[in-house]
């Protein structure tokens, strides 16, 4: 799997991901990629800030929970923001959080399934979070179910501490 930071024609910048650099060079040439800001479909590879391997001995963080780690907890990626930026982003997923765990239902380890069922119309359209593992949450990514990990999210009466 590849993500890559796209911009249309507009400025808007989103990441896609891909199973590998043909396949988005394929859907480019078919039209198929379109910015979700605006639906244009004139797009092109944005500007990337690069994965920066490290160390195994020291710790590293990545801005997407899905490339943050493989199943055997081993690091995979870094991305370093400036402090200010970090504090910025650190406030916005606080909201985030808080926004869903308020407006949505807690379905736990049953989410990859749920989601589906939600995504092929077997049960009513709502708001969900729960718990999938990288490989499951990949496999509904590929499935075209929108799926967007919310780090530090907590189950129903679990507290900050």
């Amino acid at each position: 799997m590849i993500v890559f930071d796209l911009k249309c024609e507009l400025g808007h910048v989103f990441e896609a991901w891909f199973t590998a650099t043909k396949t988005f060079e394929d859907q480019i040439a078919r039209g198929v990629v379109e910015c979700p800001s605006c639906g244009s479909i004139n797009v092109a590879k944005a500007v990337m800030a690069p994965n920066i391997a490290r160390k195994s001995s020291q710790k590293t963080t990545s801005a997407n929970p899905l490339t943050a780690g493989d199943d055997d907890g081993e690091q995979v990626g870094y991305t370093s923001l400036p402090g200010a930026l970090q504090d910025e982003l650190e406030v916005v997923l606080k909201k985030v959080r808080k926004h869903v765990e308020e407006n949505c239902d807690y379905v736990g380890t049953d989410f990859p399934e749920e989601a589906r069922k939600i995504h092929y119309g077997e049960t009513p359209e709502r708001g969900i979070y729960g718990e999938a593992s990288r490989e499951e949450s990949l496999d509904l990514l590929e499935e075209g179910i929108d799926v967007i990990p919310v780090p530090g999210i907590r189950k129903p009466g679990q507290s900050d501490a």
